[in-house]
């Protein structure tokens, strides 16, 4: 006589009364819910998708430039101009992307980095040597540049790797470069102050040029307002964080 308990199932995962009722006494786990494909979407036309600035927003700076000869965007003034206003966004969100720290190069590297570096980037140069404390405290004052100002592009190389036989009675050395052309140069910690802090060094920087920026001050003149403004701001806080603490040693960029 054969087993009374078989059950026999004609389809893999179908539940019978035997199972149901075992699942009742517990003595099984309960029923899986049954498999519901997702609905199903047709992907939208891309003809049908309204014109509008969320549409540029997807875009990418390829699609972007892409459109430039869209004719669905011609009668659509507002809709072309911020098409180039997204397209310039991306563009310098990239730029920025590029900096932010200060990275070190090779007497190799250097004419590509530098003196061959876009029109509109701004460059530091810190010459410097390791072991030479002068070098480590304004290295420190432009790591913090770096980071505030992304779109200003700082590099470090050793001194001897720039300028063969360079004396190291001038490190730390500060150069200035845009366009391919050297703008400024600073000799010596003593070329920002008595005390050396990234906000002394900004001041100095800028003093005649837009060299640090955040790309977000707009043109170069705007950019160096901004700058020096912010930097003020910081030499207030700065002086009166130190009266506070008793340190009156005063503050000089002189």
């Amino acid at each position: 006589m054969g087993d009374y308990h078989f059950v026999y199932k004609d389809v893999e995962g179908a539940s019978t009364q035997w199972d149901d009722i075992q699942r009742k006494l517990g003595n099984l786990p309960p029923k899986p819910a049954p498999f519901k494909p997702p609905a199903f979407t047709p992907a939208q036309d891309e003809a049908s998708v309204p014109k509008d600035k969320s549409w540029i927003d997807q875009k990418n700076e390829e699609e972007l430039e892409e459109l430039e000869d869209n004719l669905d965007l011609d009668d659509d003034n507002f809709l072309q101009e911020y098409r180039k206003k997204r397209l310039e966004e991306i563009r310098e969100a990239a730029k920025i992307s590029k900096f932010g720290s200060v990275n070190a190069i090779s007497g190799s590297d250097f004419v590509r980095e530098v003196s061959q570096a876009p029109s509109d980037v701004w460059v530091v140069v810190i010459l410097y040597k390791e072991g030479i404390q002068e070098c480590d405290v304004l290295m420190n004052c432009l790591q913090e540049l770096a980071a505030r100002y992304p779109a200003t592009k700082f590099v470090k190389i050793i001194s001897t790797d720039c300028i063969p036989n360079y004396p190291d009675c001038n490190l730390p050395t500060l150069l200035v470069y845009n366009n391919g052309a050297v703008k400024a140069n600073y000799v010596g910690l003593r070329s920002f102050g008595r005390r050396c802090t990234p906000e002394g060094v900004a001041l100095v920087l800028c003093q005649a040029d837009p060299v640090l920026n955040d790309g977000q001050s707009g043109n170069d003149d705007g950019s160096r307002k901004s700058v020096l403004e912010g930097v003020c701001r910081k030499i207030i806080e700065r002086v009166v964080r130190d009266h506070e603490d008793g340190n009156d040693d005063g503050y000089s960029s002189d």
